[in-house]
């Protein structure tokens, strides 16, 4: 997997965060450095854990599915696309029951935002990435990118509110690009790997 597809799909991963920031942001409705550094270190932190956790797990158990690794990091990648690509669509109202300055509700926010991550690590285990080394920099750019769409998102929540973001279809967008990078890994081990 290339860094750039790694960037790929952390900007996907964070769009549920960059989403839930907006939420966040018409909440605080005005700038509160605190609350908003907190909420975005917070899902960053979680968004780049959930993957170390998924592949820790399923490093562990990956040579005994290496027939088959492509076909299940395709499939993952395509259910989590899939179902960022269905919500796009669903009709949601502008107010969200969550207020970010509080730390439970935020660590809610964070762990649910970041169970498609949990994911991903599994499919970087079947990829081949053997080693905690190789992991530590595509957990980084993960963690680094959803901190810093968390803070976007609850700027432009404060400056703009939900309709920005639903003009942006950012959960979309993101769902399309995890479909075609799983697409991607599957006619590579396919076709061309041997």
């Amino acid at each position: 997997m290339t860094t750039l597809e790694i960037w790929i799909i952390a900007v996907g991963l964070a769009m549920d965060c960059f989403a839930v920031s907006i939420a966040g942001g018409l909440l605080l409705r005005r700038i509160c450095w605190r609350p908003m550094l907190r909420m975005a270190f917070i899902f960053g932190l979680f968004q780049a854990l959930m993957p170390l956790a998924g592949w820790l797990a399923a490093a562990t158990f990956s040579h005994l599915i290496q027939e088959v690794d492509h076909w299940l990091a395709f499939i993952i990648l395509a259910f989590l696309g899939g179902r960022m690509i269905h919500e796009s669509f669903k009709k949601e109202e502008c107010r969200h029951p969550h207020d970010p300055r509080h730390l439970k509700m935020v660590l809610t926010l964070a762990v649910a935002t970041s169970i498609d991550a949990l994911a991903v690590g599994v499919s970087f285990a079947f990829l081949g990435i053997n080693h905690f080394a190789d992991i530590v920099p595509s957990v980084t750019i993960i963690g680094f990118v959803s901190f810093v769409l968390s803070l976007a998102g609850l700027w432009l929540g404060i400056r703009f509110g939900c309709g920005f973001a639903r003009k942006l279809k950012a959960e979309l967008w993101g769902g399309i690009i995890l479909i075609i990078i799983g697409t991607k890994i599957l006619i590579e081990h396919l076709f061309f790997n041997g």
